[in-house]
C-alpha cells in the first residue's frame, strides 16, 4: 500500500492488493470483461488484475480513498450476490459471510494488530468484520495476507480503518510484493511434443519443455513423466533417487543462487530435485554442488543450472 499526499494533505492516493482465486477473479471481470469495466466506471478507481495462469490472482486498486471504498464496496456487494445465488442451488441455510484478502506489507502489520492485538479487536468491534493477519509471509516476499470477512458492510467500515492505519503508518524499508507462482498443470510427452493439460484437451506446450524434454531423454532413461506403469496398479512407477555432482566456479555461484536464495529455490521447486550447495573450502576456486532425485528431476535440475550459468556468461543474468 503507498500512499502520495498532496500539499492541502485532502487528496489520499491509495493501492490496495487483493488476493483472489481465479472463480473470484471471473466473478470480477464478468462476461467480456463488463463487471469489472462499470466497476471502473463508477468508481473512478483503477482496477488491475494480474496476468498469468494461477490459481491466484492479484488485484490492485487504485485511487482517491472515496474511489477505492466505492470500489470495494462493488466488489463485496458481488461476492455477495455470488453467494445467495450459489444457496439457490444448495441445501445449505446459513448464509457464509463474504471473504476478501488484502495483502499488505509485513513491516505494517505491526500497527494493524496494535499493542498486545488492541488495534485489531477495536477493528473487529467497531465494524463487526471478523479481521486475521496471517503469522506468515506470503511465499518470496515480505507481505502478508490479512483477511476479512462479514456483510459487505462490515468489510467496507473495515476496510476504512485498515487504510487509516496504514496511511498513519507507511511501510519501512523496501517491500518484496507477493506474485502468486503459475498453476502447475499436469505435462504429458508424446512423440516428442510436450503437451500441459487444460480442461479436458491436451495442448501443445512451448518449445522450451519440448526441447528439455528431449535434452533430459538423450541424457537419461527415464519413463515420460505423466506416464504410470499400468501392469502394477497400486505401485509408484518413479524411479529410484539418485545422487549427482556438478563444480561450479566460485564467482559463477552467485547466479545460481540468486538473491536471498530465490533462483536456487525457483531451480529446485521446478525440477522437484533436492539441491545442496557446499560451503566455500580455503583455497579452492570451486563450490560442489549436489543433486539428489530421479533420473528425471537431476537431468531437469542441470539443465536450469546450464541455462542459469549460460545467461550470466553471455550478459543476459537477468533471465
Amino acid at each position: 500500500m503507498e500512499s502520495k499526499v498532496s500539499e492541502g494533505g485532502l487528496n489520499v492516493t491509495l493501492t490496495i492488493r487483493l488476493l483472489m482465486h481465479g472463480k473470484e477473479v471471473g466473478s470480477i471481470i464478468g462476461k467480456k470483461g463488463e463487471t469489472v469495466k462499470k466497476m471502473r466506471e463508477e468508481s473512478g478507481a483503477r482496477i488491475n488484475i494480474s496476468e498469468g495462469n494461477c490459481p491466484e490472482r492479484i488485484v490492485t486498486i487504485t485511487g482517491p480513498t472515496d474511489a477505492i471504498f466505492k470500489a470495494f464496496a462493488m466488489i463485496a456487494y458481488k461476492f455477495e450476490e455470488d453467494i445467495i445465488n450459489c444457496m439457490s442451488n444448495s441445501p445449505a441455510t446459513s448464509k457464509p459471510p463474504v471473504t476478501l484478502r488484502l495483502v499488505v506489507p509485513a513491516s505494517q502489520c505491526g500497527s494493524l494488530i496494535g499493542k498486545g492485538g488492541s488495534k485489531i479487536k477495536e477493528i473487529r468491534e467497531s465494524t463487526g468484520a471478523q479481521v486475521q493477519v496471517a503469522g506468515d509471509m506470503l511465499p518470496n516476499s515480505t507481505e502478508r495476507a490479512v483477511t476479512i470477512s462479514g456483510t459487505p458492510d462490515a468489510i467496507i467500515q473495515c476496510v476504512k480503518q485498515i487504510c487509516v492505519v496504514m496511511l498513519e503508518s507507511p511501510p519501512k524499508g523496501a517491500t518484496i510484493p507477493y506474485r502468486p507462482k503459475p498453476a502447475s498443470t499436469p505435462v504429458i510427452f508424446a512423440g516428442g511434443q510436450a503437451y500441459t493439460i487444460q480442461g479436458q484437451y491436451a495442448i501443445p506446450h512451448p518449445d522450451q519443455l519440448t526441447k528439455l524434454h528431449q535434452l533430459a531423454m538423450q541424457q537419461t532413461p527415464f519413463p515420460p513423466l505423466g506416464q504410470t506403469n499400468p501392469a502394477f496398479p497400486g505401485l509408484d512407477a518413479s524411479p529410484p533417487a539418485s545422487t549427482h555432482e556438478l563444480t561450479i566456479p566460485n564467482d559463477l555461484i552467485g547466479c545460481i543462487i540468486g538473491r536471498q536464495g530465490t533462483k536456487i529455490n525457483e531451480i529446485r521447486q521446478m525440477s522437484g530435485a533436492q539441491i545442496k550447495i557446499a560451503n566455500a573450502t580455503e583455497g579452492s576456486s570451486e563450490r560442489q554442488i549436489t543433486i539428489t532425485g530421479t533420473p528425471a528431476n537431476i537431468s531437469l535440475a542441470q539443465y536450469l543450472i546450464n541455462a542459469r550459468l549460460t545467461s550470466e556468461v553471455t550478459g543476459m543474468g537477468a533471465l
